[in-house]
């Protein structure tokens, strides 16, 4: 019980927001090399199988697509919001996610996972872009 309290009270300081409305979130553009399209690279621990993929599409104007893929293709629109030097993706879900992007080089800090920096978005999440474009123009 000592544990999920300080675990609580850790999260609570860590400075990670809650975000109760996604249309309450200003978008913020990307900054300098962070839009285009990233993707996860091999196994990751925080994905639902090892055959399991995960992609982020950020674009200039901040919109962004966590689109992640192993039986079937779950994409979440979103935006990125901006708090001191810090960015985060906020998806519009009716309880948005907040996420952490850390950038360093060509590689991505995101949802405890680490993104590369690919040239186009698997051909499921293309598809998805297709049907449901972003707000602003892809990378």
């Amino acid at each position: 019980m000592k544990k999920i309290a300080i675990i609580g009270a850790m999260l609570a300081l860590s400075g990670c927001a809650q975000i109760d409305n996604y249309n309450s979130v200003v978008k913020a553009p990307a900054p300098a090399g962070l839009a285009g399209y990233w993707q996860s690279e091999g196994p990751q621990s925080a994905m639902v199988s090892p055959e399991a993929i995960a992609t982020l599409v950020v674009t200039k104007e901040g919109d962004t697509l966590d689109c992640r893929q192993w039986k079937r293709v779950i994409a979440l629109p979103g935006k990125l919001m901006q708090r001191d030097d810090d960015f985060y993706n906020v998806t519009s879900k009716i309880t948005p996610d907040v996420y952490a992007i850390d950038k360093d080089g060509d590689r991505l800090d995101y949802d405890r996972m680490t993104l590369k920096r690919v040239d186009r978005p698997t051909q499921e999440c293309a598809d998805y872009l297709k049907k449901n474009p972003l707000h602003s123009p892809l990378p």
